[in-house]
């Protein structure tokens, strides 16, 4: 049995911050996520997409954001189930909540936060017959390793951001890069969409309007797929790659279950005060919860987190008092005896 004093269902970058936040508090914490590395989103879906509105990083890496928030807690000494997903949670006592994952992993804390993202999701996938033959087999719906499509011809399906990022980006990457959209007009940024434009002027983007993929062909994996396009007779593509972007269906899962409030599949929180659920100590922060003016950014999840902490502390050091310090003043002191602080201005006499 793994007992902490915050369980952390989700490692995204929201989950992670908390780590560091309860750790100034000197609060332990255990993370449960579904995915085998921690990142959440920023790790499975787009690792290498710059990230532009986070505070003193005029743009960052998604994946270099989660190597610098691992670096941050790494003090703190976090524990982590990865690859399971939380299942059940009971109430034992007043003190301990106990959450069992779908691999019988047994948790207990004191409070638990959740900081799920978008809970599981799995992507939107285009009605093609036998396509989950194909599924990692040159068929995907992520790019996680952009080195992956060095040299190699690719065709990507779908009109918004996705689509048009990608295949912007692995235009200096692959030999081929085709997009093929069923409209003409693309859902997505301004600025994305006359770069696209720019780069089939150039020739560095092969563009197929109005069109869809209706089949895949190849003995194994993918070498071919077909295409229609509105008043012509389908033909085929040869590619190495197909990567339909049709956006994500998010779910919550069996957290769904848990008797929490739920509007439009976001967990409602009091964000008067500090983010939690009905449920007492209970906490949803991150792009997981809703509440009037919500916006689902991380640098909110950053500061729901603080506050988070901060209510936890409270509920398990009632009437005890702490006096929140800068870490700029107090320095911060690791679980592993580590002392970061900054260096102390030097003193000496003027003649």
């Amino acid at each position: 049995m793994i007992t902490t004093d915050i369980l952390i269902i989700g490692a995204g970058p929201t989950g992670l911050f908390a780590v560091f936040e309860a750790g100034l508090l000197k609060m332990k914490c255990h993370i449960i996520d579904a995915l085998p590395q921690p990142g959440g989103q920023l790790a499975e879906l787009y690792p290498k997409k710059p990230i532009f509105d986070i505070p003193g990083y005029p743009s960052v890496n998604a994946g270099e954001l989660i190597d610098n928030l691992m670096e941050q807690i790494k003090q703190f000494q976090p524990g982590f189930t990865l690859g399971e997903t939380a299942v059940s949670y009971t109430k034992v006592d007043d003190e301990w909540f106990e959450v069992i994952t779908n691999k019988g992993t047994v948790h207990r804390a004191k409070a638990i936060a959740i900081a799920g993202g978008l809970g599981t999701f799995e992507p939107r996938k285009p009605a093609i017959e036998n396509i989950a033959h194909y599924e990692e087999k040159g068929l995907e719906y992520f790019v996680k390793e952009p080195e992956h499509f060095r040299n190699k011809k690719v065709v990507i399906a779908g009109g918004g951001d996705s689509a048009l990022d990608w295949s912007i980006f692995l235009s200096n990457v692959a030999s081929e890069v085709t997009l093929i959209h069923r409209r003409n007009e693309f859902r997505g940024a301004l600025d994305s969409v006359e770069k696209v434009q720019d780069l089939k002027n150039e020739g560095k983007i092969k563009l197929i309007t109005p069109a869809e993929v209706t089949a895949i062909k190849g003995d194994g994996k993918v070498e071919a797929i077909t295409v229609a396009v509105d008043g012509q007779d389908p033909y085929d593509i040869e590619t190495d790659y197909f990567i339909p972007l049709f956006g994500l269906t998010p779910k919550l899962g069996e957290i769904g279950n848990w008797g929490l409030n739920i509007e439009k599949n976001a967990i409602v929180v009091n964000n008067a005060l500090d983010y939690q659920t009905n449920i007492d100590g209970i906490y949803a922060i991150g792009d997981i919860n809703t509440y009037p003016g919500k916006l689902k950014l991380i640098l909110c999840g950053f500061h729901e987190a603080t506050l988070m902490c901060q209510s936890v502390y409270n509920r398990l050091n009632p009437g005890k008092k702490f006096v929140l310090k800068y870490t700029t003043v107090s320095g911060v002191d690791g679980f592993d005896g580590s002392r970061k602080e900054a260096e102390k201005a030097v003193v000496k006499k003027i003649d």
